[in-house]
């Protein structure tokens, strides 16, 4: 099975029911990360899950834009990103004490 399959398999998992366009941009991501490259199919899964919602569903980056630091960007995105993964089915939320690998998209 390929890395990329392992990761996808990751996904469903993680996010049955998030949208199609949305698991395969993810995907594109985990697999595509530099600093995702290393870690295992299912922690790269997660990490740009986490990653993509925050971008995507979130005012994270508008946050950054107007003068947030990193991490109260991140914590004042914590309830908008855990109910995006709560309506795609994710049993797992962010607490805000993952993992610093994960890379800004």
């Amino acid at each position: 099975m390929t890395r990329r399959a392992l990761i996808s398999a990751q996904l469903i998992a993680l996010a049955p029911l998030a949208p199609p366009g949305d698991r395969e941009l993810t995907l594109d991501h985990a697999e595509d990360s530099p600093g995702l490259r290393k870690a295992s199919p299912a922690k790269a899964a997660w990490l740009a899950l986490v990653a993509y919602v925050r971008h995507n569903y979130t005012d994270y980056d508008g946050m950054l834009e107007d003068g947030y630091d990193v991490s109260s960007a991140r914590h004042f995105c914590l309830t908008e990103i855990n109910a995006v993964l709560c309506s795609w089915g994710c049993s797992r939320l962010v607490s805000g004490e993952e993992d610093s690998i994960e890379p800004e998209l």
